[in-house]
Order: C-alpha cells, then structure tokens, then sequence
C-alpha cells in the first residue's frame, strides 16, 4: 500500500471533518498513514497533500520533524530503549547491549525476518522506573535481561498483541465526532486576527 486505501479515505474525510481548516488535520492524517502501512511512505505524503490543499513539501517538513514518524520500514516490533542518564545509571545501556545480542542486530537496524527494530533513544520521561523501555511507544518498566528475554519471546508468540498492536496502530478505538462538533471554518478565510487588527487601531492612534 502507498496511498490511502478507499476505507481510510473515508475515514482521513472524516477526520479533516473536524477542523475549521483541513490543515490543522495534517498531524492525525500521518498517524493513518503509518497506521496504514507501518511507515508513512511519499506516496501517502502526496496523497495527504491533496486532501488538505497544502504541498508534499509541507507534509514533508511536518512528518520529517517528529521523530515518531518512520519515513522507512521498521519492523513489527519497534524497540526503544533509554540510555539517558536514569536508565544509564541503571543498567540502560547493558540493557540494549543485552538486546543487540539476543536479536542479533544493532540499534538502528531491524531483524532479517522484519519482526524487529531496536532503537537507542533519549529520556522517554519514566525516569522513576528506569532502566525502561518502550515497544511501539507502550512502556515496560524496570526491565532486567532476563525481562527482556521474556518480552521478546512473548511479542514473537503474539501473547501480548492484546497489548501491544503492530508498529502504526496508537489505538483500537477510533475517535468519533458528533456532527455537531465538526470543525467550521470562518466565511472569510483571510480574515485577519482580532490581535492583528488591535495593535494596528493602537499604531494608528499613536500617529
């Protein structure tokens, strides 16, 4: 898949529904993207482009600065591991060593049967509970080796899928707006705003 299946262009429709203008939807149309097909592929950015009137440039610029979104394949599994200075203190960085070895790839790279990715990544804010870790952006805390071990057989036996979707998926419950709540755009789109108009009244007053 590249571009929006027919499905998910009724339900990108819908989500740029809500917002008084179909830009403001760009950040939502990206997490269906990658929800789509995992990453967030430059046929998606363009199509994305189309719905919204905006340039794939701009979609670009957008998906390109939040490091959430994957522009590559990764695999299932995304694994991130914290080596900041918590996790560091507690074992983070024996942690992704361990991790490397067990999968047999190294941070940044993915497991020849595509079921894995292993990131080394800064503080993930769980200092508290460190060393910790996240798979496909769901937390587990204090994670010895042997924790690790555990996990990865579990992910790969599909025990935990009730947990932990496939990498794209952030939920199972897709937010539905009433009608009434549907974004509506203001007649004049180039109308200035009230803060603008204010301090050029309080210009022309000072003259």
């Amino acid at each position: 898949m590249a571009r929006f299946t027919d499905e998910n262009v009724a339900i990108a429709e819908e989500i740029i529904a809500r917002y008084p203008r179909k830009r403001s939807a760009l950040i939502p149309l990206l997490h269906l993207a990658q929800e789509q097909d995992g990453y967030v592929t430059e046929e998606a950015m363009e199509h994305i482009a189309e719905l919204v009137g905006i340039t794939p440039a701009e979609v670009l610029g957008t998906a390109s600065f939040y490091e959430m979104f994957k522009r590559e394949p990764v695999g299932e599994y995304l694994v991130n591991v914290c080596t900041n200075i918590s996790c560091m203190l507690l074992g983070g960085e024996e942690l992704l060593h361990h991790l490397e070895n067990r999968l047999g790839i190294k941070a940044g790279e993915t497991t020849p049967d595509g079921k894995f990715t292993l990131e080394d990544v800064e503080c993930i804010a769980a200092c508290t509970e460190a060393p910790c870790l996240q798979v496909n952006y769901r937390y587990f805390y204090r994670v010895t080796p042997e924790r690790a071990d555990q996990l990865v057989e579990d992910l790969r036996a599909g025990k935990l899928s009730h947990e932990v979707p496939r990498h794209g998926v952030l939920s199972r419950v897709r937010q539905v707006l009433p009608e009434n709540r549907a974004g509506v755009a203001p007649p004049d789109r180039n109308v200035e705003p009230a803060w603008l108009a204010r301090n050029e009244t309080a210009t022309e007053g000072d003259t």
